[in-house]
C-alpha cells in the first residue's frame, strides 16, 4: 500500500508534468506558429504614418520601390504587400511602394495651331485638353489658337490639362453645321465651296463594306455653330 508521503510526491510530480507540458505547448504555439494579425489599409498614407500604424500591430515596414502615380502625391503609399485584410504573423515585414508623384512632361507650343489638329500634339506630350474659350479676333483666322495656359515648355505633371483661347476670326454671321455623314464627298465639297465655306482638309481612309467617296467623319460635327471661314475637315472612304 502506497504511503501518504509517496502519494503526495507522485501527485506533485504529476501536477508539475502537466504544468511543464502545457507551458511547452504554449511556448511552441507562440514561437513557432506565431500570433496572427490583420493587415490594415495603408494606401494613401505616408511611410511614417504607415510605420506607426503597423508598429501598434507589432509589424515592421520596408520600402520595395517607388513609381510615378497620378492618384497620390509624392511619398504616399500606392501599393503594399501583403494586401489589406491579409493575416500574417507578428514581427513580419510589410513591403510598400511609394508614389513618385506625376511624371514630369513639358507643355508643347500650340499657339497658332489649328484647334482641330492639336489632339495628337497633346497626346504625344502627355497632357490633355482643358478649358476652351472662344473670342473674335481679326488677327487670327477662325479656329486658330491665340493663347494657352500653362505656357510652352513649362514642366508639369503628366495628364495636366492645358486651357486654350481659340479665335473665331472677325465677327460675322454664324451657321449651323449640317450632318454630312454618308453623303458623297464630291457633291458636298462642291456645295460648301459654292456657299463660300472653307474645306481645309480631306482625308481618305479605308472603310470595309463602303464604296469610295463617302463621308465617314466630319469636323466640326453636326450642330456646331461655324462661320464661313471656319476650317472644315472631312474623312472620306477610299
Amino acid at each position: 500500500m502506497i504511503s501518504t508521503k509517496t502519494f503526495h510526491f507522485l501527485l506533485y510530480s504529476l501536477i508539475f508534468l502537466i504544468i511543464f507540458f502545457s507551458s511547452a505547448i504554449f511556448t511552441y504555439r507562440t514561437v513557432f506558429k506565431g500570433e496572427m494579425v490583420t493587415i490594415p489599409n495603408l494606401i494613401g498614407k505616408t511611410f511614417d504614418e504607415a510605420k506607426n500604424t503597423l508598429s501598434r500591430r507589432r509589424l515592421a515596414i520596408s520600402q520595395m520601390g517607388i513609381q510615378f502615380d497620378t492618384r497620390y502625391e509624392r511619398g504616399r503609399i500606392i501599393f503594399h504587400e501583403p494586401s489589406v485584410g491579409s493575416k500574417i504573423k507578428i514581427n513580419s515585414v510589410v513591403k510598400v511602394i511609394l508614389s513618385a508623384g506625376k511624371e514630369k512632361v513639358l507643355i508643347p507650343q500650340v499657339r497658332g495651331e489649328n484647334f482641330q489638329n492639336i489632339g495628337p500634339i497633346l497626346r504625344e506630350a502627355g497632357i490633355v485638353r482643358g478649358k476652351i474659350s472662344h473670342v473674335h479676333n481679326p488677327k487670327y483666322a477662325a479656329g486658330r489658337i491665340m493663347a494657352q495656359y500653362p505656357s510652352p515648355l513649362m514642366e508639369v505633371g503628366r495628364g495636366t490639362p492645358v486651357s486654350l483661347l481659340v479665335s473665331e476670326g472677325e465677327w460675322e454671321e454664324k451657321y449651323l453645321m449640317p450632318d454630312l455623314i454618308g453623303k458623297i464627298s464630291e457633291d458636298v465639297i462642291l456645295w460648301l465651296e459654292e456657299l463660300n465655306f472653307k474645306v481645309e482638309d480631306v482625308r481618305n481612309t479605308y472603310y470595309p463594306g463602303l464604296s469610295s467617296g463617302i463621308i465617314i467623319k466630319q469636323h466640326p460635327r453636326q450642330g456646331f455653330m461655324i462661320q464661313k471661314n471656319y476650317p472644315i475637315t472631312l474623312e472620306v472612304s477610299k
